[in-house]
């Protein structure tokens, strides 16, 4: 009895010892940042201010007349090549961001190299650090290169960098992760908003789960499958819609798969999937046996094809409209439970509130014109000093980096005027509303939702992309800026993060969503040091209280409770276990091969100092 008292008190010890806050190196980042974004704008601002000094200024700008633009040789020369010279410059903008992270990668590397384990968030050591400065780090060159304007680029940024390895002519549609620890063989294609993730974090004072994903090759996604740190994907493996594992899945390959977590499926529930008829799957099986009735199969083949080709030129004669009768006002929350993880609100939002952006552009664009102006002016009062281009070249960075967010402040700052004004017309309120044209609250959040979106994107892409949760803030998002939003898309209106709150990388957070022919809008409340996982939904209406987790790929319904210090999971998420900051144990992983059906255990080293192991005994 002594000894069970003496061992829970030290285990409460230990865990108070052990709950600390995670040390962010703010001076690192900020360093590595500046040393990334004004190095690699050197040679190209050296190439673009000699041809803007030696070509530019005395042809183009130096002309007394428009017409002698056009009608004289080297002005029209001059004028042409400068889209060249711009792409040019930006092309070795992005060379040297990718030469200069790699040299600094190889640093922290050498400093702490990459393996994999799990590594304790709630202890400070060298591994976290440099885990969280890598992150950091690489997560300029990511944006730029895959949301730029050559995203094919993005293999070759990892290949360099040796972050990840990506094989020849691997295809990756747009995503939030697959940057890190990555292994991804010839060939294959990932699917659009798709997640490879090499590392979860269990809980805002939880481990880190960092596991290298190996994939091999001639492996195909289909689009939303999501897999955790330490899966396995075999080679030639097909992947169905959603078909996705949690942590050290294994999969064989040479097979289709399919489901949440994921399972091996057989032909013909393929076939079944894809709506092939019986009789060419019968066909199919002849063909398969005996090569000579080839042309049994081809005729059934016909036959489908000339089945659907009528069908479809019915479906286009026949354009009567249908008038569905009314249907009634939902009276519970059964009746769209699941309807909104298929409905779309933007889906919802007119292109002709797009006319709104051309005032936001155009005003923004006026404030970098007459920014660009004045250091132009001074620029070429002091051209005829032959070391004036000196200062230029030097400042030219600083400049470039100025323009580019007075133009995002400046959409800021006009959205927020229009929001203000819109606001005043037609105040923002909870409640159902007919989704349908003349309903004035449906309307008018159409319009508050497409006027968000522009500098929202803008923010996002821009060379300090964490400045979002200014944006969010600024836009109508009650949150603190030590709350996290990981490429992850909330609403602005009628949320409320707490401290510390961590969203997942492609989850999304609706204070209003459209079922149907109705609109729902009510608060959603993420409560302190709650944790979303990547690629989930969070309803309307949702509360998550202090210290809850919801693991990636789940759901809440409409106006769903999650209790304080509880682990939820599932569509829609249902409790786990209690949260008790540590969802894995350090010392072992639980691998599972799908094929097989196994689950096991093995045993590996916690990633944490030598000096602090002991703690963990």
């Amino acid at each position: 009895m002594v000894v069970e008292i003496e061992e829970n008190c030290r285990e409460k010890e230990i865990e108070e010892v052990l709950k600390e806050e995670v040390d962010l190196q703010f001076h690192w980042y900020l360093f590595s940042f500046f040393l990334i974004y004004f190095g690699s704008f050197l040679i190209p601002g050296i190439i673009f201010m000699l041809y803007y000094q030696i070509f530019f200024i005395p042809n183009v700008m130096g002309t007394k007349t428009i017409i002698s633009l056009f009608t004289e040789l080297r002005p029209l020369i001059s004028l042409i090549l400068m889209p060249f010279i711009i792409i040019s410059c930006y092309v070795l903008h992005l060379f040297f961001i990718a030469i200069i992270t790699r040299r600094l990668w190889a640093i922290t590397e050498k400093k702490s190299p990459t393996v994999d384990g799990i590594i304790p968030r709630n202890v400070r050591s060298r591994t976290l650090n440099y885990y969280h400065i890598r992150s950091f780090m690489i997560k300029y060159p990511k944006y730029l290169f895959t949301k730029g304007a050559f995203p094919w680029l993005a293999n070759w940024c990892f290949n360099l960098l040796k972050s990840s390895k990506i094989g020849k002519g691997t295809t990756i549609e747009e995503q939030v992760c697959a940057d890190k620890n990555i292994d991804i063989g010839e060939n294959c294609y990932i699917g659009v908003n798709s997640v490879l993730t090499s590392h979860l974090v269990d809980g805002i004072f939880g481990n880190i789960s960092y596991f290298k994903i190996n994939i091999g090759d001639n492996v195909t996604f289909a689009g939303l499958n999501n897999f955790a740190s330490g899966c396995k994907i075999g080679s030639n493996s097909s992947l169905l819609p959603w078909a996705s594992g949690g942590k050290h899945y294994t999969v064989t390959g040479d097979n289709f798969y399919s489901g949440l977590p994921l399972r091996k499926i057989f032909k013909k529930k393929i076939n079944e999937y894809l709506g092939i008829p019986q009789n060419i799957i019968a066909e199919e099986k002849k063909f398969r046996k005996d090569p000579n009735n080839l042309q049994d199969l081809k005729k059934a083949l016909e036959e489908y094809n000339d089945k659907k080709l009528k069908i479809i030129e019915k479906s286009d004669t026949n354009v009567e409209e249908i008038n569905d009768p009314e249907p009634e006002t939902p009276s519970s929350n059964a009746d769209f439970v699941l309807d909104f993880t298929t409905s779309s609100a933007i889906s919802h939002v007119g292109i002709k509130f797009l006319i709104f952006y051309i005032p936001i552009i155009w005003l923004s664009g006026i404030l970098v014109s007459c920014f660009w102006y004045e250091w132009t002016k001074h620029e070429l009062s002091i051209q005829n000093d032959p070391m004036s281009w000196v200062p230029t070249i030097i400042f030219l960075p600083i400049v470039l980096f100025v323009m580019n967010f007075i133009f995002i402040f400046g959409c800021l700052f006009i959205t927020k005027l229009f929001l203000i004004i819109i606001n005043m017309i037609h105040k923002p309120k909870e409640g159902v509303f007919k989704a349908e044209v003349g309903n004035n609250d449906f309307e008018f959040w159409c319009l508050r939702t497409e006027l968000k979106k522009l500098p929202i994107y803008i923010t996002r892409n821009s060379p300090l992309p964490y400045i979002d949760v200014w944006a969010f803030r600024w836009l109508g998002l009650s949150m603190g800026f030590s709350a996290h939003l990981n490429d992850a898309w909330c609403d602005t209106e009628f949320v409320e993060l707490g401290r510390r709150v961590m969203v997942g990388q492609g989850a999304v957070i609706m204070s209003s969503m459209v079922v149907g022919k109705y609109l729902f809008i009510k608060k959603v409340i993420l409560d302190d040091y709650v944790v979303v996982g990547g690629q989930d939904t969070i309803a309307p209406g949702t509360i998550i209280g202090t210290d809850s987790v919801i693991g990636a790929l789940s759901t809440t319904n409409y106006g769903q409770v999650l209790e304080d210090g509880w682990i939820y999971f599932g569509i829609p998420g249902v409790k786990l276990k209690e949260n008790r900051y540590s969802e894995s144990k350090r010392e072992f992983i639980r691998k599972v091969d799908v094929d097989d059906d196994k689950k096991y255990e093995i045993k590996h080293d916690v990633n944490i100092d030598d000096d602090k192991k002991e703690r963990f005994k």
